[in-house]
């Protein structure tokens, strides 16, 4: 685990009732009961039998519906569906309280493994962006394109708008911040988060930002909702300054899979400048800068991302990845400086 601290979390049997997810038109929600983790999966029917398989994992306090804008512009060339982490959206904690970038790639990866939907074409953003790189690397087989979005690799000169999210990780710091922030609305809640992630703040619609209040309400009810967020915050950190087979650049460079970057020029949470430097790290790379998008260009330019993966398909040209050996998601050792 990237944390010292024991799991604090309500088993899943005794969480409290919430209001349900919402689920948009033409998507379908199920639960996968897999050892020590279950987790929630958005699909959406394909245009067609035979298309092979996409999934797509969500970012820091994000969850599947994060998809939903883009998942339906790719019905035509992908299978779709989006998976909530251990401990966000609809799914509830893992067993074991881990929630370093390993502890999340693994859960994708016993998903996957399950499924047997592999290999998939792979999407990631911020956190998702870390946790697929990390299961490309050890697990090749199970990819067959990989698509990031603002991917949260390590950054030697963090952004000051970045810092409020990373100091989540600091033990105490969520509960403190809970107890000052106990009077804001959801509304006022939503807000703060649409200004930090969006670059155009004005480009979410009436109904979105609606549905992003709900959502926060209902969360804002289930009990691990800050574990999940401190915890999470923690495990980037300690993947941060993480050395050696296990550094995310590292690993970034033992992607064998064809890989679409996208990145946004006022992205306050990850650096425009790291674009170039992952185009270099990413052996077969595709970069696509947006100077006018925020963290989640999938939701404020769907149909650009969607464009540019399809480029990505027509270049790559080939419908399932070659034959590679198995890997194994390597445990991570825990960062005494960052951990409770």
């Amino acid at each position: 685990m990237s944390s010292t601290e024991p799991p604090s979390a309500s088993p899943a049997n005794v969480l409290p009732k919430v209001a349900a997810v919402k689920v948009a038109d033409g998507e379908r929600l199920r639960s996968v009961h897999l050892p020590g983790i279950t987790l929630t999966v958005r699909s959406r029917p394909p245009a067609r039998a035979g298309l092979p398989p996409a999934l797509y994992v969500h970012g820091l306090g994000g969850s599947s519906q994060n998809w939903s804008a883009l998942m339906p512009l790719l019905d035509g060339v992908v299978d779709n569906e989006a998976v909530d982490l251990p401990g966000f959206g609809d799914s509830p904690p893992p067993d074991d309280g881990d929630y370093s970038i390993t502890g999340h790639a693994r859960a994708v990866i016993r998903y996957l493994d399950a499924s047997g939907r592999g290999p998939v074409h792979l999407f990631g953003n911020s956190l998702g962006g870390a946790v697929t790189t990390r299961v490309a690397a050890v697990r090749p087989d199970l990819v067959r394109t990989l698509t990031l979005v603002s991917p949260a690799l390590p950054e030697i000169r963090v952004q000051r708008t970045a810092v409020p999210t990373g100091l989540l990780a600091v033990p105490g710091v969520a509960a403190l911040f809970t107890r000052l922030t106990r009077e804001w609305t959801a509304e006022q809640r939503v807000r703060g988060v649409t200004a930090l992630c969006y670059g155009d703040p004005g480009r979410v619609s009436e109904e979105g930002f609606r549905n992003a209040v709900e959502e926060m309400e209902r969360r804002l009810r289930l009990p691990y909702f800050w574990d999940a967020m401190a915890r999470s915050a923690r495990g980037i950190v300690n993947a941060y300054t993480l050395g050696g087979q296990h550094a995310l650049w590292r690993q970034a460079e033992r992607v064998l899979a064809p890989t679409l970057l996208v990145y946004g020029g006022r992205d306050q949470l990850v650096g425009y400048r790291m674009a170039q430097r992952a185009a270099r790290a990413f052996r077969d790379s595709r970069l696509l800068t947006l100077p006018d998008a925020g963290h989640v260009a999938m939701m404020e330019y769907p149909e650009t991302v969607a464009t540019a993966f399809r480029e990505l398909l027509a270049d790559t040209g080939k419908p399932a990845a070659d034959e590679r050996t198995h890997g194994v998601v390597e445990d991570e050792p825990v960062n005494q400086s960052t951990g409770g």
